[in-house]
């Protein structure tokens, strides 16, 4: 009987084997679609050109910190192909904050290559949050064409 396995252990090897074999496909399909899934994002990413922007704040009350968080918050941010830079020199957009008179505060966006304002306003503390004003219009003002 040392030469002769039992059924029962036969069918034990054999079914151990093929879950082997089976995770082994499954693992390496799974790593085939994470590769696939990566080379689409990475793919997409640099087909969309993307602008930096460079938000400063000359405001006491308002630091640039919190208007990147709302411009971040915003759909149209991504949509727009932006993203956040803390680095001045390297920024496509520069967006500036300056506080004028008592509730207003007064916003400009320049492009940094031919130095032209492409947004600007002024906005009112009263009623909201300055920085989501600020971002709002911002982003509003870029997505109806400017460049």
């Amino acid at each position: 009987m040392g030469r002769w396995i039992s059924i029962r252990a036969r069918m034990s090897l054999l079914a151990a084997g093929l879950l082997l074999v089976t995770a082994g496909f499954d693992a390496s399909a799974n790593g085939q679609a994470q590769d696939v899934a990566l080379r689409t994002t990475t793919t997409n990413r640099s087909a969309a050109p993307q602008r930096r922007v460079f938000v400063r704040s000359e405001a006491l009350l308002v630091r640039a910190a919190v208007v990147e968080d709302k411009l971040m918050k915003r759909a149209e941010f991504n949509q727009l192909g932006l993203v956040l830079t803390r680095n001045e020199a390297d920024a496509d957009i520069i967006l500036e904050l300056r506080h004028d008179v008592l509730t207003k505060y007064v916003y400009s966006a320049v492009d940094t290559r031919t130095q032209t304002v492409i947004a600007g306003g002024k906005v009112s503390s009263l009623g909201g949050t300055v920085a989501g004003k600020v971002a709002k219009r911002f982003l509003k003002q870029l997505a109806q064409g400017h460049p």
